[in-house]
C-alpha cells in the first residue's frame, strides 16, 4: 500500500522528531504538527489543538494517513484529569477525523504502561509479557491509553480502516545511552517495565512499516529493543527480582522481556540499534 501524504501528531516529540525524519527519508510528504509551530525549515510544525475537532478536521483533510503520537506523554506532568481529558480528547478527535475523512490508515502511540507499569501494586502475570497480558493500568495517563484502544475496535469496525496502535516502550535516543550504566548496579532501579526501552530510531521504523503492513482492524503490538537496558542476563534479572513471576518459553541472553515477536511477525519490525553499540558493558 503506498502512501504519500502523512500527518504526523506530535511531530516535535521525541518519537516524532524521528518518525518525521524517517518518513521523509523513505519518500512521504510529512505534515508534523503539534500544539507550538516552528518556522524551521528543516523541521517546519504547525500548530494544531487536536482537543478542537474542527481544527483536527481540517488538518487531516489532505491526508492519505495519520500517525497520532501527541499526547501528555507520562503520569506526573499535569494533573491527572488534565491528562486523561487532553488525552482522550485528541485520541478521540483524529480518530473521527480519519474516519470521517477516510483516510487508508490509522497509527498511534499506545503504551506500555497498559501492562501494569510500574510493577508496584501488581506483579508481572508472566514473562516475557505478550500482547495478550492482562491490562492493568496503574495511572490516569495508562487509562488513557486504555480508551484510546477501546474506541479504536469501534471505529476500526465502523470504518473498515485499519487501526495500528503501538504500545510503544521506554524510548531514547543516543545521547540518553551514557545514563545506562548507572542502572546496571542496583537490578530494582529499572524492574519498573522489565527493563526495557527503546531507540526512537527504532520507533519510526515500526511506524513506517505499521503504515504498510497487510492487517487489519485493530492491532496492538508491543514495541521494545531486542535487549534489555543490563548487563546481567534477563533470566538472572527475573530470578533475582520476580522470582514468583513465571517464566514462558526460553529466555535467552540479554533478550527483551517485552515480547516484540508479533511486531516481528506481522509488522515485519526488527530492532536496528541497542545501547550495546554505543555504551561498553
Amino acid at each position: 500500500m503506498s502512501m504519500s501524504r502523512i500527518v504526523v501528531t506530535g511531530g516535535s516529540g521525541k518519537a516524532g522528531r524521528a518518525v518525521v525524519a524517517d518518513l521523509t527519508d523513505h519518500g512521504h510528504d510529512v505534515l508534523s504538527v503539534d500544539l507550538n509551530a516552528s518556522l524551521d525549515p528543516d523541521a517546519p510544525t504547525l500548530a494544531v489543538d487536536l482537543t478542537d475537532l474542527g481544527e483536527t478536521l481540517e488538518t487531516l483533510a489532505d491526508a492519505d494517513a495519520v500517525v497520532h503520537l501527541a499526547a501528555v506523554p507520562a503520569p506526573g506532568i499535569r494533573p491527572d484529569g488534565a491528562t486523561f481529558e487532553n488525552n482522550m480528547m485528541s485520541t478521540y478527535n483524529v480518530f473521527t477525523a480519519a474516519t470521517r475523512l477516510g483516510l487508508r490508515r490509522v497509527v498511534w502511540a499506545s503504551s506500555e504502561t497498559l501492562i501494569g507499569l510500574p510493577f508496584e501494586r501488581e506483579q508481572p502475570r508472566y514473562a516475557p509479557i505478550d500482547e495478550d497480558h492482562t491490562l492493568l493500568p496503574e495511572s490516569h495517563y495508562a487509562l488513557s491509553k486504555l480508551a484510546g484502544e477501546a474506541i479504536a475496535e469501534q471505529f476500526a469496525r465502523w470504518s473498515g480502516i485499519p487501526f495500528v496502535a503501538l504500545r510503544i516502550s521506554n524510548i531514547m535516543e543516543e545521547h540518553d545511552y551514557a545514563r545506562f550504566p548507572g542502572f546496571w548496579d542496583d537490578p530494582t532501579v529499572r524492574a519498573w517495565n522489565l527493563w526495557g526501552y527503546v531507540d526512537a530510531r527504532d520507533v519510526a521504523q515500526a511506524v513506517r512499516r505499521s503504515l504498510t503492513a497487510d492487517v487489519s482492524g485493530a492491532r496492538a503490538y508491543l514495541v521494545a529493543a531486542a535487549d534489555t537496558c543490563m548487563t546481567r542476563p534477563s533470566a538472572d534479572l527475573l530470578a533475582e527480582v520476580y522470582p514468583d513471576v513465571p517464566v514462558r518459553g526460553g529466555v535467552e541472553g540479554h533478550t527483551t522481556l517485552l515480547s516484540i515477536e508479533r511486531a516481528r511477525a506481522e509488522l515485519g519490525y526488527e530492532p536496528e540499534h541497542s545501547w550495546r553499540d554505543y555504551v561498553d558493558g
